[in-house]
This record gives C-alpha cells, structure tokens and sequence, in this order.
C-alpha cells in the first residue's frame, strides 16, 4: 500500500469546515439507511455547535484521518459522567462515541478501525473502562466491525412514530 494514513487528534473550532463536510457525509450515510433522519441543512448549525461544546466541556476527542494529507476520515467520542440513576454496576467515566465516517474513495484501508484504536487507547489512559455507542439496526458493516472489536449488543432501542 502507497497510501500514507495518519491519525490526528484536531479541534473542531478550528477545522471546522473539514469536520463539518464529513459529518455531512455521515448524515447523507445514516439518511440513506433511516428515512427519518433530519435534513442536514435543517440541523448543521445546531449539530456543530453541539459537538463543539461537547469536545470543549466533556473531555471531546475528534481524531481524523489523513490519506496521503487528504482528510479521508474521522471518529468523535467523549466522556460522559453517570450519576444516581445508572442501574449498571461500572461507577466509573464512560465513553460515548457519537460519530464516525470514512469516505466511500477510503475503505478498506483499515482507516475506521485505526481511528477506533486509537480512541480507545486515548481514554483508557484517562482511567475510561466502559465505551457506549448507538448504530441503527441495519447498518450490518458498523456492526459487524463493532462485534469484531468486542462490543457487544445490550440493549434494543424501540420507536414508534405517531
């Protein structure tokens, strides 16, 4: 393989438009398997300035890829603290990966999973041991790389739209 990947752990603020433009592509991903995902451009301003806040007040990590200096993808989790409610028995930080993307020209490069890995490696130096994140039901590839990485189903999310 030519390519040369590199993983890079950037601020949202200040790459702004290259995030935005892949979190575009993610929606277009995830309208395209959910019919009732909203317009992106009903909900970018929004949306930004919520994984902003996110990364600034919630210990925020958003690594992308670089294939060959191009931005080709990217992955954004954080902490979230639990409080009284929680009925689990782990008591500790836990990791809520909210987003993640490749470009279509990228797979099967190993990009996603490189991108996991060092999310992972990040916030289990931070003390994390527990890592949360939703994908919806059919979309069979996030879920079969996730079991592949160890995660593990716990529970099923039910919707019904009156």
């Amino acid at each position: 393989m030519d390519d040369k990947i590199e993983i890079k752990p950037v601020i949202i603020k200040e790459h702004f438009d290259e995030v935005a433009a892949m979190m575009h592509q993610l929606h277009i991903h995830e309208h395209s398997l959910f019919d009732k995902t909203e317009a992106w451009s009903e909900i970018q301003e929004s949306y930004m300035r919520h994984v902003i806040n996110t990364q600034e007040t919630c210990e925020g990590t958003c690594l992308v890829a670089y294939v060959n200096e191009i931005p080709s993808g990217f992955i954004f989790g954080y902490i979230e603290e639990q409080d009284d409610s929680r009925i689990e028995i782990y008591k500790g930080k836990e990791l809520y990966v909210s987003d993640g993307y490749v470009d279509k020209e990228y797979r099967g490069l190993g990009i996603y999973r490189k991108l996991n890995d060092e999310l992972e490696r990040i916030y289990t130096e931070k003390g994390v041991r527990r890592i949360c994140r939703y994908t919806l039901i059919n979309n069979t590839s996030a879920r079969q790389f996730l079991e592949r990485q160890g995660y593990m189903v716990t529970r099923l999310l039910y919707e019904k739209w009156l």
